[in-house]
């Protein structure tokens, strides 16, 4: 591992505590900014390079590497401080040091900042009777949280007098070797992040939130929660939002609310792994699930984003046409997201003649005001194939750390950009010829110009709209940099054609071309199109992306939109994600590791469960990874003995002591209780939902399921069925209040786990007109209502099935079935070979020939740099038998050994 930690960084001290935490000793590189070529961020970032290639960037997601490796698993609650740090601490302690160090403010004035969130961590540590945040040892949130704290407070004197137990705490964690050593650092540490603070003002930060934990005393109930509860029962189905007539096309309505959906557009010829549904279509669809339940005019759309260099660079390499690529990948995608139950009102594609006809209207109106620009650009170009090469199509050696294989656009081994025209020794992909810089004429948007309407338009919405703190952070960091103009057009064939003398030979290039998809899908989905999109006063835009895709959706399309001048209907609601890692590394499909979506329904786990466990661990705040043993876990005690067990037993008992009927019921004191915490739980979901907070608004429905399993625990219908009249009549209500319960957690799961909601409202049958969201929980399943068969809605899974399935994704299996003309395995290197034999010698001619074609086509097609080695090794030992086969003494070839 090399972890790289510049000096000055805000997240410095944590990340070299819990370094100095870890089993095997980690020494930081100490010194500038470490680069990130893969998306912009602040100056000062960290990276920890893992020994299997991986780099993590996350600051909490190093420290929680590090006590990973301590064989330390990461529990809710320590997520949840993780989360909670990085979302309201971390802000609030910029923001104080700013005042300290750089205007020079007194002490208790920007301590002051800090004074929700201190006592929020006294009464916690008070609360739980632990001596650390997540228990009586301490843990990755201790540091993290430490590590923040530290360079405000220095030592526990800062903190006020009445805070006690914090400074016990605060103590306690500084004193620690690893945070000693840590913050031996500061002074120099505080110098480097005062200049940083001087030129990165930060934002001050808004309330507080308090991170939940199961132990967390909940609010005391007052009269009239309970009143305004007990009244919602009564009202019954009345108190749910009437069904909505459906209509086709769905168009904005005037006088409602008008929800229109959007996530980022899946990148045609690749197949989607787990962490890219959750980034996109899969958080889309639960609000838009949401939507539909509030009764809100609700349109999703979406579709395969399908022009550009890759699509027609994977085209060439199988042996298609870029349509016929396209439809084999589109109709792969629209599969996998049917499988997992997205629910778009309408699925797309780019390369349609509306994409043209909008592309070029706003390409048009842009040139018409002003907005775009020429500018000569040096570019490789082939005079074997006659063509300018994008990026893809050029391979050549690193200028950086003269790797031999380098892609024209970046570095494999060092990871840095590149531009194609610095390769040294370039090569065509398609013919290895070489390629001549040749300078060629392209059209640039001009971002500087609309940067003043861009900056009001952002400070209106982000007053208005909900954009996720990640969201903002990169927007800011984008303008803090200054706008510089950004070309539009590449020499391709496969793309939206230019629609100007002089660039007709190019195409639009696929970031200013790709989110205007989202208009043209529209567009063929109905031809009022134009009544969403060019409506901003009546239509609500949500826009679901993961984070790496904010700076086009927030700078560079409303740049587009606004320069074009018509009425655009802009974003309202930018909601990003992190990223989602898989167990202790990445995604990928050439090495055979993670999960990707045509292969979820193979593993013999239901599409919900699936749905369910993505959400449970939905990375809002920080990164998140996915893990076996974790889903395992979720599915065996959440869904299924919280969640499945409370569903079960409420149906179970209806059938079992009533008949199948719902029995009357006379609420006491104690049932009015649970309506009242039931129904507050419901209002928070509303909240959390609205804020589009999925991964926590899923937690208030478990949160219901326990308050119901807790309620049918204590009461005991069981037992009480076979009492007195009295105690008959106590079952009753029991059941019956327990029945409705479920039915309300059908409707509350419905965004999340919609097969399992329609399970639910199967067997209780729940009229559909029954099955919204009211405002809370309600008696939608009087007396006398007849229930079905009750059955389990989960199944256990067991370890050594979890197993098998890790194994099996874990990496090492061919992932990508070798052409048809792959060669045999070449011969063992000691196999015994006798010089002069002409059969040989053609034998194994032939399978250097193969093995030569085979290596190019992985190259070309970007496999994994572990399995073209491998194939390499073979092409070696082949030369190296056919050279002994021939007489000769074995070389191996100048210029391609690996030292």
């Amino acid at each position: 591992m090399r972890l790289r930690v510049p000096p000055g960084a805000p997240a410095a001290l944590k990340v070299l505590a819990a370094a100095a935490a870890a089993p095997a000793p980690v020494r930081p590189h100490l010194g500038g900014p470490a680069e990130r070529p893969q998306a912009p961020g602040p100056e000062l970032e960290l990276q920890l390079e893992l020994d299997s290639g991986a780099v993590l960037f996350s600051p909490n997601a190093i420290c929680q590497y590090f006590y990973l490796c301590r064989g330390e698993e990461p529990t809710d609650l320590t997520t949840q401080w993780l989360e909670w740090e990085a979302t309201e601490l971390q802000p609030a302690v910029a923001a104080a040091l700013y005042l300290r160090l750089v205007q020079g403010r007194a002490g208790p004035e920007a301590l002051g900042l800090l004074q929700p969130l201190l006592a929020h961590l006294e009464q916690h540590l008070a609360r739980s009777g632990t001596s650390h945040l997540a228990g009586d040892a301490a843990s990755v949130a201790d540091v993290v949280v430490w590590g923040s704290l530290f360079p405000v407070l220095q030592d526990q004197t800062s903190l006020p007098s009445e805070l006690q137990v914090l400074r016990s705490w605060f103590g306690a964690v500084s004193a620690s070797e690893p945070c000693r050593a840590a913050a031996a650092l500061l002074p120099e540490a505080l110098r480097e992040l005062r200049g940083h603070l001087a030129q990165h003002p930060p934002h001050l930060p808004g309330p507080p939130r308090e991170p939940q934990d199961e132990e967390s005393p909940e609010r005391a109930l007052t009269d009239d929660d309970i009143a305004a509860a007990v009244e919602i029962w009564a009202r019954g189905p009345a108190a749910l939002p009437p069904p909505r007539e459906p209509q086709t096309p769905v168009l904005p309505v005037a006088g409602e609310r008008n929800v229109l959906i959007t996530s980022a557009l899946p990148y045609v010829n690749n197949v989607p792994h787990l962490g890219n549904i959750i980034g996109c279509v899969l958080s889309a669809d639960t609000f838009a699930r949401y939507s539909r339940l509030r009764r809100w005019n609700t349109l999703f759309v979406c579709g395969t984003d399908e022009y550009g260099t890759a699509t027609e660079t994977r085209a060439l390499q199988e042996g298609l046409s870029p349509r016929e690529l396209c439809d084999r990948y589109h109709a792969l995608h629209a599969d996998i997201y049917a499988w997992f139950r997205i629910s778009f009102d309408h699925f797309g594609r780019t390369t349609t003649p509306q994409q043209t006809r909008i592309a070029q209207d706003i390409f048009q109106r842009l040139l018409a005001r002003g907005f775009l620009l020429q500018d000569t650009l040096e570019q490789l170009r082939c005079e074997s194939c006659g063509r300018y090469l994008a990026d893809r199509f050029v391979e050549g050696t690193c200028p950086f750390c003269a790797y031999a294989e380098a892609r024209g656009d970046q570095c494999d081994r060092c990871g840095k950009l590149i531009n194609a025209v610095e390769l040294q020794n370039p090569q065509c992909k398609l013919c290895r010829g070489t390629p001549v810089v040749t300078p060629t004429q392209h059209l640039f948007l001009d971002l500087p110009k609309l940067e003043g309407q861009l900056e009001a338009w952002l400070e209106r919405t982000w007053a208005a709209g909900e954009w996720t703190a990640n969201a903002r952070h990169i927007t800011r960091t984008w303008l803090r940099d200054g706008l510089k103009p950004r070309c539009i057009t590449r020499d391709l064939t496969w793309g939206t054609p230019v629609p100007l003398d002089g660039f007709r030979d190019k195409v639009f290039y696929v970031w200013f071309d790709a989110p205007i998809g989202y208009l043209s899908i529209t567009a063929t989905y109905t031809e009022h199109w134009e009544r969403w999109w060019k409506n901003p006063q009546q239509v609500e835009l949500y826009n679901f992306m993961a984070k790496d895709n904010v700076p086009f959706h927030s700078v560079v399309f409303p740049c587009s939109l606004l320069g074009a001048d018509d009425n655009y209907t802009l974003v309202n609601h930018l909601i990003a994600t992190e990223y989602l890692n898989y167990e202790d590394g990445k995604f990928s499909k050439s090495r055979g590791v993670g999960v990707f979506g045509d292969m979820a329904k193979d593993t013999g786990i239901p599409a919900d469960v699936w749905r369910f466990y993505l959400l449970y661990l939905r990375p809002e705040g920080q990164d998140s990874a996915f893990s076996w043993a974790d889903l395992m876990l979720k599915n065996n005690s959440e869904l299924l003995n919280n969640l499945g067990n409370f569903i079960n037993r409420a149906g179970m008992f209806v059938c079992k002591f009533f008949g199948g009927t719902v029995p009357a019921m006379a609420l006491t004191a104690e049932d009015q209780r649970l309506l009242a915490r039931v129904t507050l739980e419901m209002r928070q979901y509303h909240q959390l939902m609205e804020r589009v907070r999925l991964r926590d608004a899923l937690r208030c429905v478990l949160g219901i399921s326990r308050h119901g399993n807790q309620y049918i625990q204590v009461n005991e219908p069981w037992k009480r069925i076979k009492g007195d009249e009295r105690d008959r009549q106590r079952a009753g209500t029991v059941t019956g209040v327990a029945v409705n319960l479920a039915a309300a957690l059908a409707a509350l799961l419905q965004p999340f786990v919609p097969g399992v909601s329609a399970a639910i409202q199967g067997q209780l049958r729940i009229p559909p007109e029954r099955c919204g969201l009211g405002p809370g929980l309600t008696c939608t399943l009087p007396a006398g209502h007849r229930v079905g068969t009750v059955s389990p809605l989960f199944q256990k899974l067991e370890p050594e099935q979890v197993e098998a399935l890790r194994q099996r994704f874990g990496g090492g299996q061919a992932k990508e079935p070798p052409p048809a003309s792959a060669p045999p395995p070449a011969p063992a290197p000691n196999t015994s070979v006798a010089p002069g034999d002409p059969k040989l010698i053609q034998e194994l001619t032939e399978q250097v020939t193969k093995q030569g074609n085979l290596v190019r086509q992985l190259k070309a097609a970007q496999v994994e740099k572990a399995q073209v080695n491998a194939q390499v090794a073979k092409l070696l030992e082949l030369k190296q038998q056919l050279a002994l086969a021939e007489g000769r003494s074995p070389e191996v070839p100048k210029g391609k050994r690996k030292k």
